[in-house]
């Protein structure tokens, strides 16, 4: 009997340990995943999941522990050997060359060869049908970097599957999704265990998790908390089992009425990166003690509406005025200047030096601040001591100050982002994605940051692909559908479906300024 349940597993890891120096990421983690299911993995950031599935693709060696994959034992050494073993990962940070094609970038380093050149149309056809076999829908001749974010994470998936996985792990895989694509995504993830594939599934969003999961995972600092069937779980009791404690997924309160307008756009029209038009004729404004967000599908100009408010990229018509100074076409450390403080969509990018430590990605913008220098140097003392501080404040999981940034978990880099950017004292936030990448306990605490930044006047634009965040923060919602701001709805009434209409199309003529 014991043998027949062993075959039903398509991944079993026993007693695993793995430290990093004084720190514990996995303690004796024992984890199993049935052959055939979407077996979700959940946690506050820190937790250990990421670790854990690292250590299962063979990119960290265990300290102690066994691993056996569909009932043999296992020693996976790296991820060549994983991949060897049927495993595929998707990370969260995509791992694409810009300038390659889809089917470049699919097949390199297996490219298919005929006579002793790279055979492109081959490679062409064989995505077209893994394409159309997985129904991952992409052009195999598209250059990446003119993709959009979900059909770069579908390359991704074709990637793996190219490589012959049957056991496929997804890092946080809707964390750069529309709830449109996020629904396409779990379609294709069913459709594969359908298949008899086995996807373990790392995810902070528990509507998603309870959705489209079999069974659950929880990890709690390091060590697993439970593991139980998606049905019957909620997600008040899923997130208690994460956080240790209630978690609020309410509207939040706020006091108070907006004040002078702080940020006012005027019929700004702004171009991509390959100059075709990207913002029409957008007008708005923001005052103080308002939070505005704006919803949108991926690719509608939210990324370049960011970049012309933050002095980014140029507007090629249109006004802007920010506490009374004109920026219209200022360089960011104006703008700036001005009273933007910017959280960008994509830390890596333009959010944190990952080689740098905590404390200088603090300093970062602020080394000529009499608070940190002196005579032209730096104050390292009252640097090390603000990077405590905040570390304390956004419960940011760290060994310390000194510790660098490439050390630290997604939504911990995140939180670095956010606490550099929230203790400013900047009267205007720009906020791209402020909860990309973060577990629902740190989500409720940069919520309440949030918040706390409007009662104290502060003027937010808040740009969201999550749709229950616009509704739980906003007090104006507006939604962008190719370049151009179509409808104001009120959070406090409208619903997911209605949004998403929008977001799709359905006001395109009836342009909304704000």
């Amino acid at each position: 009997m014991a043998a027949d349940i062993a075959a039903d597993f398509a991944i079993e890891m026993i007693g695993i340990t793995k430290r990093f120096g004084p720190l514990t990421a996995n303690r004796d983690v024992s984890f199993a995943v049935r052959k055939g299911e979407i077996h979700a993995l959940v946690g506050e950031n820190g937790a250990g999941k990421t670790t854990l599935m690292n250590v299962l693709f063979g990119m960290h060696l265990p300290d102690s522990g066994q691993i056996k994959v569909n009932g043999a034992q296992v020693e996976i050494t790296s991820p060549q050997v994983a991949i060897g073993l049927g495993l595929g990962m998707v990370h969260q940070h995509f791992k694409l060359v810009p300038s390659l094609t889809v089917a470049e970038n699919i097949f390199l380093g297996m490219e298919i060869v005929r006579g002793g050149l790279i055979d492109s149309a081959s490679q062409v056809a064989a995505v077209r049908a893994l394409s159309a076999s997985s129904g991952l829908a992409v052009d195999p001749t598209r250059v990446v970097r003119d993709l959009s974010v979900g059909s770069e994470q579908r390359v991704e998936i074709l990637k793996v599957l190219a490589r012959g996985a049957r056991i496929v792990i997804l890092d946080e895989p809707t964390a750069v999704l529309t709830p449109q694509e996020g629904r396409d995504l779990f379609r294709t993830l069913r459709g594969f265990t359908d298949q008899g594939m086995t996807v373990i599934l790392i995810s902070h969003h528990l509507d998603e998790v309870l959705e489209v999961s079999d069974t659950v995972t929880v990890l709690r600092d390091g060590a697993v908390i439970g593991t139980e069937p998606a049905k019957g779980l909620t997600e008040a009791r899923l997130a208690q089992m994460m956080v240790g404690r209630p978690v609020d997924f309410g509207r939040k309160r706020r006091d108070g009425t907006a004040g002078a307008p702080v940020l006012t756009l005027t019929r700004i029209h702004a171009r991509d990166d390959r100059g075709l038009p990207a913002l029409m004729d957008v007008s708005l404004t923001v005052h103080a003690g308002e939070i505005v967000a704006i919803a949108g599908v991926d690719g509608n100009g939210q990324t370049e509406l960011a970049e012309v408010v933050a002095g980014l990229r140029g507007p090629s018509y249109g006004r802007m005025n920010l506490n009374g100074r004109d920026i219209a076409g200022a360089p960011a450390d104006i703008v700036r200047g001005a009273g933007l403080a910017h959280v960008p969509a994509d830390r890596l990018v333009r959010g944190v030096d990952v080689q740098a430590s905590i404390m200088s990605n603090i300093l970062m913008g602020r080394q000529d601040s009499s608070a940190f220098s002196k005579g032209g140097m730096i104050r390292w003392g009252r640097v090390r001591a603000e990077a405590a501080a905040l570390i304390k404040r956004f419960d940011i999981r760290t060994q310390g100050p000194d510790a660098s940034v490439k050390s630290l978990s997604g939504g911990n880099m995140q939180k670095v982002v956010l606490a550099r950017e929230f203790s400013q004292g900047k009267q205007f936030l720009l906020i791209d994605q402020p909860t990309r990448g973060v577990d629902i306990g740190a989500t409720e605490g940069i919520h309440d940051e949030i918040m706390r930044r409007r009662a104290e006047g502060v003027a937010i634009l808040l740009i969201s692909v999550q749709l229950d965040e616009c509704m739980k923060l906003a007090d104006r919602l507006l939604v962008m559908f190719q370049g151009c701001l179509v409808a104001e709805l009120d959070p406090k009434t409208v619903t997911v479906n209605e949004i998403g209409l929008h977001m799709m199309g359905a006001s395109h003529n009836r342009k909304a300024s704000a």
